[in-house]
C-alpha cells in the first residue's frame, strides 16, 4: 500500500484538510488518525487531525470511485519540525516547478 508521493506533516501540529473532487467522490481515510473526509465534486469539505507519533501511516480511498480506483492508497509521513522544514524546502523545487505540466486524475 505504498504511494509515489505522500503527505508529509510535522508532529504535534493541527493539520487542516480541505478536500474537493474533480471527477467522482473520493474518501480520504487514515484510520490511525481517526479521520475520513469525502472529496465531492463542486463542494469543499474540511476536517483536521493532530499526529502525536512519528512514522508512516497508511489508508486508502474508501469509496468505489471508478475504474482503477478500487485500492487507491494514501500515505502520511509524520516527521519532526526540522525534518518537515527540510522537506518543504525540497518540495518547493520538486512539486512547484513552473515548467512542469499539470496533471489531474480526471485527465488520465
Amino acid at each position: 500500500m505504498g504511494t509515489n508521493n505522500h503527505v508529509v506533516v510535522p508532529i504535534n501540529k493541527t493539520i487542516r484538510l480541505i478536500a474537493t473532487g474533480a471527477d467522482v467522490i473520493h474518501a480520504w481515510t487514515i484510520p490511525a488518525f481517526g479521520v475520513k473526509i469525502d472529496a465531492v465534486p463542486g463542494r469543499l469539505n474540511a476536517t483536521w487531525f493532530k499526529a502525536n507519533k512519528e512514522g508512516k501511516f497508511y489508508g486508502q480511498c474508501s469509496e468505489l470511485c471508478g475504474a482503477r480506483h478500487a485500492f487507491m492508497p494514501i500515505t502520511v509521513e509524520v516527521v519532526s519540525q526540522a525534518a518537515f522544514d527540510m522537506w518543504v524546502a525540497e518540495a518547493k523545487t520538486k512539486f512547484a516547478s513552473v515548467d512542469a505540466p499539470t496533471r489531474v486524475a480526471a485527465g488520465r
